[in-house]
């Protein structure tokens, strides 16, 4: 009777579990980005710059992503000059200075000064003793888990140096 009855409860659970939303599969860096619905500009900067499979790779990868608002500080013609394909590489080290090739989360930064490597061959300055600066950007948000890693929102592009 007992067997009967643990049976059907595993039935149910499995058949709950294959109704629910989002129980597929996981969301890389790029889905997960876009389900916040901030970051319509960014997702369009690393398309237009073909780091697509950057962010859906294996990961795990740290994506320090500026919202829509920190891209309207930019003046316009800087976004739109970015934006031509003549200036796809401009582009594409403006993006990969954002990323960090593995797993930074704020546990790890919490309370401490430390340098992160770029993909784009730079080094961000993470100063989380007095809040949390990305180089001379505020985080507004951390450890939005994809599937590949980490985003964090900041409210500033950051510009290769």
């Amino acid at each position: 009777m007992y067997r009967k009855f643990a049976l059907r409860v595993a039935a149910v659970v499995l058949a709950a579990l294959l109704v629910l939303p989002g129980t597929s599969r996981a969301k890389d860096i790029l889905e997960t980005a876009t389900d916040a619905g901030t970051f319509t500009i960014l997702l369009a900067a690393v398309k237009a710059a073909g780091l697509t499979p950057l962010f859906q790779g294996k990961g795990p990868i740290t994506l320090f992503a500026p919202t829509d608002d920190a891209f309207a500080k930019l003046p316009k013609a800087t976004m739109e000059s970015l934006l031509r394909p003549e200036n796809k590489e401009k582009l594409q080290h403006l993006i990969t200075f954002h990323l960090v090739m593995g797993r930074v989360t704020s546990r790890d930064f919490m309370g401490k000064r430390l340098e992160a490597a770029t993909a784009e061959g730079g080094t961000l300055l993470i100063d989380a003793t007095k809040g949390i600066l990305v180089d001379d950007a505020k985080m507004i948000k951390s450890d939005l888990v994809a599937d590949n890693g980490f985003i964090h929102v900041i409210d500033t592009v950051m510009m290769p140096h």
